[in-house]
């Protein structure tokens, strides 16, 4: 196959992907849509090594660490710190999970599975390919399948949960919105404030793509040469983290703009490298494979999401938070950014009969909405992911 051919064959199915995840309002992702029409491709006869010929696996797998760099940059410490009570429940529910799925899933699963399948349910796509690979090395395919599928499938539960949760907060803030109980009805998100920094910010006439990528790049290298010196250490810690937490230190004083990669106009294309690494462990998934997995799919999630409920129940206890918006913000870790913000609005859309009652939901659910996808797909996973990796060498 030609490398053009098959790089064209590979964004035909992202784009259709996205048009379906679009009609559908995120509820079919485009990760779902396009995991089923590449396996299909290869039941039919697409070449396994078509991810390889579109020569995007080996950009993909180079990005990872870039592509963490710029999440971190993506944190803002001063609405973490507004927002202590969404950190500390989306925290628990990620704990909540991995707990009760090693402690209650092993006998079930088997403990090598139920390690595996924490962290891509815990998380997405980082978190998923962080396991695949842990998975690969110890020679288990179907483990990195197993990874694999639960990232695309995970939205099928997260989805009706979260828009269950917030339809209970959506009506008890309309409740107390018409009472005047409400504070303040201002929607807040992550703010882009004028800040002082350290490291004062790029000249405009310096600002080009290039000198943003190179930035970005010798901060992934300095994270990649910090993982490498701690591997041999009583306290290992992995490139991956590393990236993440080098890119918020790196954003936080200044050397690094926020949102990084998309001011260098190449987020998407990166995201599209990084996806193939995802999907090439598709290429193995033969269909008695996929039904051998269903049932551990199937148990993975279920367990998950008992975890989120239990840890969201104590938490929330602990910080004063109600049990629904608690489970609603323990979910996030099912299906992250943009899925967090879709459904608040289509919550708040649906509950909601003036622009002010909309305005009065979302100033309530959506900023702890958008800090919890952050935390549980961006940060915890990655952190769970380097963890749980290891506990299977």
């Amino acid at each position: 196959m030609e490398a053009i051919l098959a790089l064209t064959y590979v964004f035909v199915v992202y784009a259709i992907g996205d048009f379906i995840s679009v009609k559908t309002k995120s509820v079919v992702s485009m990760l779902f849509t396009a995991s089923v029409l590449f396996l299909i491709g290869f039941w039919v006869g697409v070449p396994v090594d078509v991810f390889e010929t579109s020569q995007l696996l080996g950009i993909g797998a180079v990005l990872i660490v870039v592509l963490l760099t710029h999440m971190g940059t993506l944190l803002n410490i001063r609405q973490l710190i507004e927002q202590w009570r969404t950190v500390a429940i989306a925290i628990g529910g990620i704990l909540g999970i991995a707990i009760f799925l090693f402690i209650v899933g092993s006998p079930i699963l088997g403990k090598e599975t139920a390690i595996v399948a924490a962290p891509p349910i815990s998380g997405g796509i980082v978190a998923g390919l962080q396991m695949g690979e842990a998975a690969a090395k110890i020679g288990r395919d179907d483990l990195q399948i197993l990874a694999i599928l639960l990232v695309v499938v995970q939205g099928f539960i997260g989805y009706p949960v979260a828009s269950f949760c917030l339809q209970k907060v959506g009506r008890d803030v309309l409740d107390k919105f018409h009472k005047g109980e409400l504070e303040d009805t201002s929607v807040g998100t992550v703010s882009n404030e004028t800040r002082t920094t350290l490291i004062p910010p790029l000249s405009e006439k310096y600002a080009s793509a290039n000198m943003y990528l190179a930035k970005t790049a010798i901060i992934a290298l300095l994270a990649t040469l910090a993982g490498n010196f701690t591997a041999n250490t009583p306290i290992p810690i992995d490139k991956n983290i590393m990236a993440l937490i080098f890119g918020i230190i790196a954003a936080e004083i200044g050397f690094l703009e926020r949102d990084i990669m998309t001011k260098a106009n190449s987020f998407g294309l990166a995201m599209a490298a990084l996806l193939v690494v995802i999907f090439n462990g598709l290429s193995k998934a033969t269909p008695e494979i996929i039904l051998q997995l269903l049932p551990k799919i199937f148990i993975s999630l279920v367990l998950g999401v008992i975890g989120i409920s239990i840890a969201s129940f104590i938490v929330g206890k602990l910080v004063k938070e109600s049990f629904y918006m608690s489970f609603a913000i323990g979910v996030t870790a099912l299906f992250g950014f943009p899925g967090t913000f879709v459904v608040s609005n289509e919550v708040a859309s649906s509950l909601a009969k003036t622009p002010e009652e909309k305005e009065a939901i979302l100033s309530v659910i959506l900023p702890k909405m958008l800090v919890a996808g952050f935390i549980t797909v961006s940060i915890a996973s990655v952190f769970l992911a380097g963890f749980m990796a290891k506990l299977l060498v």
